[in-house]
């Protein structure tokens, strides 16, 4: 796909530069993406309320890079393009004078005005921020300015829409770039190749040869840390479903876009957006774990987490079913399913083909032959696996399910992190990654109903794969999809 400004310097502004989300996982991408010189000559400016200072900054940084696993010697070399800068109350004038340190940077380093500026921060917080960016001038400059946007786009289609017009009285959409990490894991990049690289299977991507397709994000951990957050921000369906998982659903059901561009495969997401019926509350269930046992450990219920209210309405496991009203897709159920406290973590897309018209094998095996599902495995094991039956040796005659097996690991051992890919597409303004206004919008269109009426929250034991009453939302009737 065409880039621009390939290899290009400036300045990249990160708001809350001394956080979690900067020291885990922004600074350690741009650290590698700096090692294999995808950044130029740029600098890095940290912003806090009160500011630490740039030698305490860079301290920190490499104490934190360390920490995620870079040398010491190159965690080190790449602080010596961090700075520090306090940006106060986030008044006007602070924003002025942020405007002045970044033209000293650049003056300094001999940069030219390139920026880019990350909302690592509170979702209320994301507002105010952009206007005081606008209100200083600072949504445009000499060079290229790009601004991007830490999910989640607002929490119902009213504030996405509130969201979406303070952006674009202060920049253009060209300029925006909403991050959804999911989109930057490798498997999630190479669906699209799979599908229209691959004649093979794009020719079985539709209704005459697919059955079902689920969707799964299964988790074991609880809440944990984030569980005030977690409960304030409503739970699985805005956590889980209206973004990652809803961004899944469209590169799985998205048509052939006219070009491998960002605004051509943006279209065609948008259009299966726009093309799902309105989802039935009865096809919807909302679960809550309680206490139960992982890996032979106990573990409490949601409502005796730390910080979470004891009459909390808020779910932690959510599946779905949903349809698509388009030729392709029309009479084929999609299934989505996340959970915390489930039995096992992974992530995969099951896409279930059409059983054999007539089972030749009946007079002579009992294991008849079973419809064959391919699998795209998001996490822990990148990679895919079509699943289908063969005979066993010998006698009796019998059939066994197996998969035919492609795990990046063996090809790639060094797959490199999403938050990697997507800060280099943002340097580099490569938008196809990211989510447009629209998709947002439709996309918080298509689950407002099911936020403003929610159905009876149900229960279900940690360690388990969730409430029973889900077990009709699955291609097999039994639950959620688990490769055998």
């Amino acid at each position: 796909m065409a880039r621009t400004a390939e290899h290009e310097s400036g300045t990249f502004v990160i708001f809350g530069g001394t956080g979690d989300l900067a020291r885990r996982k922004l600074l350690p991408a741009l650290c590698r993406l700096v090692e294999r010189g995808a950044f130029g000559q740029s600098r890095i400016l940290g912003l806090s309320r009160g500011g630490m200072g740039d030698a305490a900054f860079r301290k920190a940084a490499v104490e934190a890079l360390v920490e995620a696993g870079r040398p010491k010697e190159a965690a080190t070399k790449f602080a010596e393009r961090l700075y520090d800068h306090a940006i106060g109350q986030g008044t006007a004038e602070d924003f002025r004078s942020l405007a002045e340190r970044l033209q000293v940077i650049a003056r300094n380093n001999d940069l030219p005005e390139n920026r880019a500026f990350y909302l690592a921060l509170p979702p209320d917080a994301v507002p105010a921020t952009v206007q005081g960016l606008g209100g200083a001038g600072l949504s445009k400059s000499a060079g290229f300015t790009r601004l991007v946007v830490e999910k989640p786009f607002g929490h119902d289609l009213t504030s996405a829409n509130a969201l979406n017009e303070v952006l674009h009285r202060h920049f253009d959409e060209s300029q925006i770039y909403r991050i959804d990490h999911y989109l930057g894991k490798e498997t999630v990049q190479n669906l699209l190749v799979f599908r229209f690289a691959n004649s093979i299977f794009e020719s079985l991507w539709n209704r005459e040869r697919v059955r079902a397709v689920e969707i799964t994000v299964a988790e074991e951990l609880g809440v944990g840390t984030r569980a005030g957050y977690y409960d304030k921000s409503g739970g699985a369906l805005r956590d889980m479903i209206q973004n990652h998982m809803t961004q899944l659903l469209t590169l799985v059901g998205m048509e052939v876009p006219s070009a491998f561009e960002a605004e051509a495969i943006r279209y065609e997401k948008i259009k299966v957006l726009k093309s799902i019926t309105p989802i039935d509350l009865a096809d919807v269930v909302r679960a809550r774990y309680v206490d139960g046992e992982i890996d032979g450990k106990k573990v409490p219920g949601y409502l005796e987490e730390k910080g979470i209210p004891k009459d909390s309405q808020t779910e932690t496991f959510v599946a779905l079913r949903l349809a698509l009203d388009t030729w392709r897709w029309q009479g084929v159920p999609f299934y989505l399913h996340t959970g915390k406290r489930l039995a096992k973590r992974y992530t995969q897309i099951a896409v279930h083909f059409r059983d054999v018209p007539v089972s030749l094998f009946k007079n002579v095996c009992t294991g008849l032959d079973s419809p064959d599902v391919l699998v795209i495995t998001i996490q822990p094991d990148e990679g895919f696996s079509l699943h289908f039956d063969v005979k066993t040796p010998g006698q009796p005659f019998k059939l066994q399910r197996v998969p035919l097996e492609f795990k990046y690991k063996r090809l790639f051992p060094e797959l490199p992190e999403a938050y990697e890919t997507l800060l280099d597409d943002v340097w580099h303004g490569d938008q196809t990654l990211f989510v447009h206004a629209d998709e947002a919008r439709e996309s918080w269109k298509l689950f407002t109903p099911i936020l403003d009426n929610p159905p009876t929250l149900v229960t279900y034991p940690a360690g388990t794969y969730g409430p029973p009453e889900a077990a009709s939302l699955s291609a097999s009737g039994e639950g959620i999809w688990i490769p055998k």
